[in-house]
């Protein structure tokens, strides 16, 4: 065969094909080559915009990480179905990229300066009110975002949200509409009511009944399928010994931690920014900026000049602070310059794409190694829980090997020493306990090879560290459940059937009688209202039932009443007249009166946004993959 593949090398096709890929290594590199046999298609593409696998990647991840964050502890990654969260972040990129594309066609622009405003003034990145570098990186290492990648988000995100402020604050409300809506809602009335109670104590049912009851809900009356396992657990927690840990493994791994510190050297600085506007060129700008530092060299407080000519908003009434930052924060031009100068030096102007820099470095720290005594405690506890790690993975290791090879857990209970639990039965929806309820579990005890074949299961990973190999205890088929079992559920629901269809037939005799024109006195001898003078739209003292109903009955004519039929919560029913309307004060403060105006106007903004965001995307050319 080597001889055939030799000699049909030397053909003119073969030399061809090779002087083809020749060419395309030398133009475009090897990587065209692999691009072009495993690219794949866009998730998405919005008007012509691929979402990229990236994007849609990063969104999972960061879902995922909330998800599991929200649910705690004992999150069970597997219960996060991936399809349903890939569809879940895909609708949202291109939901995205369509409001993306509009901000950009309206002609939005967010620019690199208000970026770096957003940063250094969120709380989240500050320490002692000033932005820090490390807790800036640390939260976003927290969130699995790269500095680069929460700039484009907040760049992204804020060109949104723009354009949906645009909408909100167009909207507005006339002073005749508010002092309506004020009337409306500052409107009471005069309200009776009468309940008319629901007690299944009361109502007899027949054995007729009840049997009649149990043939038709036959198909339905079934006990759930359920099963019971036995299973073993291992516990990374089981093989941390910190007491264990000697002192030589202690100081190696100070030794290890020393070798690998590197000291990071941090600068304090305050700045004076003259950007360059409409009214002023570059060349006026670096006269100015030229201007102020003769001028704080002449002896004038650096501070004191930068509130009183920095363009820089979110530092100007600190005095240009912008506290301890290390390399990687500010833009090249400025950081370069930073880093040059001596504590209680002013640069020279420094030109950067936001306009003219004046810098005072303030003081130079550097971080230091923790000594040993310091560090001891925590070392003590790595060290601990490295070595518990290893042994953790060598259990799991074992684990599978003996559950493979066993016909039951009894090998690996004995050669781990773990005690054999059985579980109480649960359903396919899983138990109560932290075992049963993982979906891993359920999916291996109701899979074919514990239910069907009578063997161990794989190792089951409930966190990231608690492991479970289960085994079938009992298999519980659904059954038929017996006349007897089900009498008592049956009687009270046959109860309660009953006599909510007796009150409903109540009350509507009583809805006729009283919009025919007869009073409560000639219907029901013994029934008394409850009346409610002036009752508002949020009166406490009637339930809400009766309040939502009475205010949704029309004003009654002079000397009548509007009836209606209110469903109470305890399933009961009451009788609403409502025998007044009076309007509502409709007077306003201006404060109350620009209050509401606020919150109207916000709201029917969000109305109209959304309207604006349901038609961008029903008008959008969107292809899935």
């Amino acid at each position: 065969m080597l001889q055939t593949i030799r000699e049909n090398s030397k053909g003119i096709i073969a030399k061809v094909i090779v002087g083809l890929i020749a060419i395309t290594f030398a133009l475009f590199g090897v990587e065209s080559l692999i691009s072009l046999a495993n690219q794949e298609p866009a998730p998405a593409e919005v008007n012509g915009e691929d979402i990229s696998q990236q994007d849609l990647f990063q969104g999972m991840e960061l879902q995922r990480r909330q998800l599991l964050a929200q649910m705690g502890e004992n999150a069970d990654p597997s219960a996060i179905d991936d399809k349903l969260l890939r569809q879940m972040v895909l609708d949202g990129l291109i939901q995205r990229a369509v409001l993306l594309q509009n901000a950009d066609e309206m002609g939005f622009h967010l620019s690199e300066q208000m970026i770096d405003q957003i940063i250094v003034s969120t709380p989240q990145f500050q320490v002692d009110g000033k932005f820090d570098r490390n807790q800036f990186e640390a939260v976003l290492r927290s969130a699995g975002f790269t500095p680069l990648m929460y700039r484009d988000l907040i760049r992204k995100e804020q060109l949104i949200q723009q354009a949906q402020m645009g909408f909100m604050l167009s909207e507005f409300s006339t002073p005749s509409e508010l002092e309506r809506l004020v009337s409306l809602d500052r409107q009471t009335r005069d309200i009776d009511y009468l309940n008319i109670s629901v007690d299944p104590a009361s109502v007899e049912v027949s054995d007729e009944e009840l049997q009649a009851a149990y043939d038709e809900q036959a198909a339905s009356l079934m006990t759930e399928e359920q099963v019971s396992v036995n299973y073993v657990e291992l516990s990374r927690e089981d093989f941390a010994r910190p007491d264990d840990v000697s002192e030589a493994d202690i100081q190696a791994a100070y030794d290890r931690m020393l070798a690998g510190y590197e000291a990071d050297e941090e600068r304090d600085a305050r700045h004076i920014l003259i950007d360059i506007t409409a009214d002023r060129d570059e060349d006026a700008a670096l006269a100015k900026a030229q201007e102020l530092r003769q001028e704080i060299v002449d002896g004038a407080d650096f501070a004191e000049v930068a509130k009183r000519e920095s363009g820089d908003l979110g530092s100007a009434q600190e005095g240009g602070e912008l506290g301890y930052n290390g390399r990687g924060v500010f833009v090249g031009p400025f950081e370069d310059a930073l880093f040059d100068l001596e504590p209680g030096e002013v640069s020279e102007p420094v030109r950067t794409e936001f306009g003219y820099h004046l810098i005072q470095l303030e003081n130079i720290r550097e971080t230091s190694a923790p000594t040993l005594a310091e560090a001891e405690n925590d070392l003590r506890e790595q060290v601990a829980e490295e070595a518990a790690e290893q042994d953790y993975v060598a259990a799991i290791e074992t684990l599978a090997d003996l559950s493979f090879s066993s016909s039951d857990l009894q090998a690996a209970s004995e050669e781990l020493g773990l005690e054999i639990r059985t579980s109480q039965p649960f359903g396919r929806n899983g138990g109560s306990d932290d075992v049963t309820s993982s979906q891993r579990v359920v999916d291996a005890a109701y899979g074919e090879a514990v239910l069907e074949e009578d063997l161990n299961s794989d190792p089951i990973e409930l966190d990231s560290g608690h492991t479970v190999v289960i085994h079938l205890n009992e298999h519980m088929q659904p059954r038929q459940l017996g006349f007897d079992e089900v009498r008592d559920q049956l009687e009270q629901q046959l109860r309660t059937d009953k006599a909510q269809q007796q009150a409903e037939e109540r009350v509507q005799t009583l809805m006729a009688g009283l919009e025919s024109g007869s009073t409560l006195a000639d219907l029901e001898a013994g029934s008394e209202w409850q009346s409610v003078a002036a009752a508002g739209r949020g009166d406490s003292n009637l339930p809400a039932a009766v309040v939502q109903q009475a205010f949704a009955l029309p004003k009654p004519a002079e000397g009548e009443s509007s009836y209606g039929i209110a469903a109470m919560d305890d399933g009961s029913r009451s009788v609403v007249a409502v025998r007044a309307v009076h309007a509502g004060d409709g007077e306003l403060s201006d404060e109350e009166r620009a209050a509401l105006a606020s919150m109207i106007s916000t709201q029917r903004g969000q109305q109209v946004y959304r309207a604006h965001t349901d038609y961008l995307r029903d008008q959008a050319e969107v292809e899935t993959n």
